[in-house]
């Protein structure tokens, strides 16, 4: 009887914290097991990791007192499993829905919520809905950092690493600056470190603005909360809303690094397109008749006949492309690419659609792409004139949000798409969307309805996107929103961002810290590339870039444009592996540093440096310290553009080599494989 007192006072003392704010403690050898933190933290009688307000009550305060179930769920993909938790309030008729999902071969759990109204009448208020409040510590000292980074804004501070330690009292506060996910001030992917060499990536699955505070309540304890930033309304009989997912990677290792290759790998595996049983490879494109004189913008001048001379251009100088990509310009707009809403080509310039070009692509033995941006409509146009009520308008703004939250509207719009896509042979499909859609829900929302159009329009973005992803499998989807303003979990699981910023088009030095930056978390984006010389080229590298060269410019190296195609789909392979920053963050964006990365395969045992010595870096060498290495084994290092080959040992590497560039805005790029021990 002794014992079972001691257990049951270990017990008792381990979780007494308050009820919404469990610990998580990690061990001395392995990361927290996410199995084990569900059972935990969603057992009947305890107060679940998520909160909200209802009828003016936290519900911390009353959810342990309402009905509770658990049952399987329906696995969301291989090596997954899914549990749904339900809480009911018998009295109002409101029912909460946790759909959990665990991961068989990753530390991470991720959910999210559903609220419906099974009652005949409104419910009562609900507001302050956070999918995480949830509290997280160690046993271990040390101090607790959180590793997040700037949205988009088309600068070259896009995606800029930031990273902050956590004092007690002092909270951190992450919003994006409007409707769109990474939009500017807050990026849905971040890292919190925590004492012991341990810590907890959190990604946020919400494609509109949500919020993520975090606050460090004492020396060993964090608090996280995360949800939806605007929402405080009355459920109508019978109606259903989901929130956005929350997904949580524990990690254990020598540093943040290991947890976030953790989830690069995780996204690779559970949050990534897949064909044909594996996870998409993105395209190197090639843009076809961008620009042009004045007033041409975008692609407003392009012409059938030009866009297929331009691909048999590019099979006369073996330089053809995986895909062929046509922008912004191509429909009815008046000769001005921002006239959305008439989705069918212009056609004065593609008098017979656009099936003569796509047929080119395929004939080349490429794909094709093609830009739109349904959501975003002008008055006047096809789109604006079909149906008033599927159109949200704002003050004098001839600018209109196409109302994804009515179902008839998104239905209407997935067939018209979708007959686009087949009838003129498209492969892929690029969606932009240029217009912040904040002030357009809250001006749509009713009294006691606040974030109910948000909300729709969101439950209609994924629904419409999955409806095309079933009806073409093999349809890639562009995610572009004014560059990478709408990247977060969910529209990461259906779309890559080809196009990650409308920074200055193929400025190399920009390119070079959005890859820096983006490659922290996601192992999926692509830029665009202007010049071919090594160093512009090199910058533009990621697992996509689209080549926006003129290739009939005599002063053009049509080796050297040979040269880039073979480098890019020789090293694309690596942009899916680990990823190890060389030089410091804080400076990056300047002139005056070098920039250096590292991407290594530790199943193949091999990998690549790359090197950037910027114009007005005057250093003509740095030293970095190679990760993931071998520190028993020998490697062979070749320098891919002299071809000279170096053996050193693994413990070398790690403590540091010297990386050299005698010219200033020159690249250096490394080939490594270990080799046998001489």
């Amino acid at each position: 009887m002794g014992k079972i007192k001691i257990l049951f006072l270990f017990t008792l003392l381990a979780f007494q914290h308050e009820a919404f704010s469990q610990q998580v403690k990690g061990t001395a050898s392995k990361a927290v097991d996410g199995r084990q933190w569900i059972r935990q933290h969603f057992a009947k009688g305890k107060v679940p990791p998520f909160s909200f307000v209802y009828g003016g009550k936290n519900s911390a305060d009353f959810i342990k007192s309402w009905g509770y179930k658990v049952e399987k769920g329906t696995p969301s993909g291989s090596n997954t499993e899914t549990s749904v938790y339900t809480y009911s309030d018998k009295q109002s008729g409101l029912v909460v829905k946790c759909l959990v999902t665990c991961f068989n071969d990753f530390q991470a759990v991720e959910w999210e919520l559903k609220f419906s109204n099974t009652s005949e009448n409104n419910t009562p208020l609900i507001e302050k809905a956070a999918v995480i409040d949830q509290t997280f510590g160690t046993t271990e000292k040390g101090s607790f950092n959180l590793y997040h980074a700037k949205g988009s804004n088309a600068e070259r501070s896009d995606f800029q690493p930031i990273d902050e330690k956590l004092e007690v009292g002092k909270n951190i506060y992450m919003t994006p600056t409007g409707g769109r996910s990474s939009d500017n001030t807050a990026f849905p992917f971040f890292n919190i470190g925590l004492p012991g060499q341990q810590g907890i990536v959190v990604a946020v699955g919400w494609s509109g603005k949500w919020y993520a505070d975090i606050n460090q309540l004492n020396e060993k304890t964090i608090s996280l909360k995360s949800g939806m930033e605007k929402m405080k309304l009355a459920l109508y009989p019978k109606e259903e809303i989901r929130t956005p997912k929350i997904c949580l990677l524990f990690w254990k290792g020598e540093d943040r690094m290991t947890g976030h290759n953790q989830f690069r790998q995780f996204v690779l595996a559970h949050h990534t397109q897949k064909m044909n049983g594996k996870h998409v490879e993105l395209p190197l494109a090639a843009f076809l008749a961008r620009g042009g004189p004045s007033p041409c913008n975008e692609h407003v001048c392009a012409t059938e006949g030009f866009a297929v001379a331009e691909i048999r251009r590019h099979q006369q100088f073996n330089i053809v492309p995986e895909v062929f990509w046509l922008d912004a310009g191509w429909y009815s707009c008046k000769g001005q690419w921002p006239n959305t809403g008439n989705w069918t080509p212009n056609k004065e310039n593609f008098p017979n659609g656009l099936k003569p070009v796509t047929n080119a692509a395929h004939t080349a033995g490429a794909k094709f792409i093609l830009w739109l941006e349904p959501e975003r409509v002008t008055e006047g146009t096809e789109f604006a004139n079909k149906n008033p009520d599927w159109i949200i308008k704002i003050g004098n703004n001839k600018n209109f949000l196409f109302d994804l939250g009515n179902t008839e509207a998104r239905l209407w719009m997935t067939d018209y798409v979708s007959n686009l896509i087949k009838k003129e042979g498209v492969d892929y499909y690029r969606q932009d969307f240029n217009m912040d859609p904040m002030p357009y829900w809250t001006a749509n929302d009713k009294p006691n309805r606040t974030g109910i159009s948000e909300i729709r329009h969101i439950e209609g973005l994924y629904a419409y996107w999955d409806s095309l992803l079933v009806r073409f499998p093999d349809l890639l989807i562009d995610n572009c929103a004014s560059g990478g303003r709408r990247i977060d979990l969910e529209t990461t699981s259906r779309s890559s961002p080809l196009w990650r910023t409308d920074y200055q088009y193929g400025e190399p030095n920009g390119s070079q810290c959005h890859a820096y930056g983006l490659n922290f978390y996601l192992p999926l984006s692509g830029t665009g590339n202007v010049v071919s010389t090594p160093y512009a080229f090199r910058s533009s590298m990621s697992s996509a870039v689209a080549l926006m060269w003129d290739i009939n410019n005599s002063s053009r190296s049509l080796p050297q444009m040979q040269k880039c195609m073979q480098e890019f789909k020789q090293l694309r392979p690596f942009y899916y592996s680990d990823y190890y920053p060389l030089t410091q963050t804080d400076n990056m964006t300047k002139d005056n540093v070098w920039l250096a990365y590292q991407l290594n395969r530790p199943e193949a045992s091999d990998g690549i440096i790359m090197a950037f010595r910027r114009e007005d870096a005057p250093e003509e060498s740095i030293q970095v310290q190679l990760r993931g290495i071998d520190k028993t084994a020998s490697y062979e290092l070749l320098d891919e553009d002299t071809q000279k080959k170096i053996i050193q040992n693994g413990e070398q590497l790690s403590n540091g080599i010297a990386l050299s560039l005698k010219e200033k805005k020159t690249s250096l790029l490394i080939s490594y494989k270990k080799v046998n021990n001489q």
